[in-house]
């Protein structure tokens, strides 16, 4: 299992991957709102998602995990 973890602090603004969606790297998973600004988390692995581990408007630091891959 492969994590996806958050490389800053902020509040998820939106979640663009659900359990069982395939993964490429690059592709924008999480998008973090920080100081008004939206700052898309990208997948540097690829695979399929097992587990979302956030939701919108929850607060999450730097090195939270985000996504599990398989």
């Amino acid at each position: 299992m492969k994590e996806i973890v958050s490389n800053m602090a902020g509040s998820v603004f939106l979640v663009q991957v659900n359990p069982g969606d395939q993964v490429h790297v690059g592709q924008d998973v999480v998008i973090l709102e920080s100081m008004k600004m939206e700052v898309p988390i990208t997948s540097d692995i690829e695979g399929v998602v097992k587990e979302v581990k956030v939701n919108v408007g929850d607060f999450v630091n730097e090195g939270d995990v985000l996504v599990l891959v398989e």
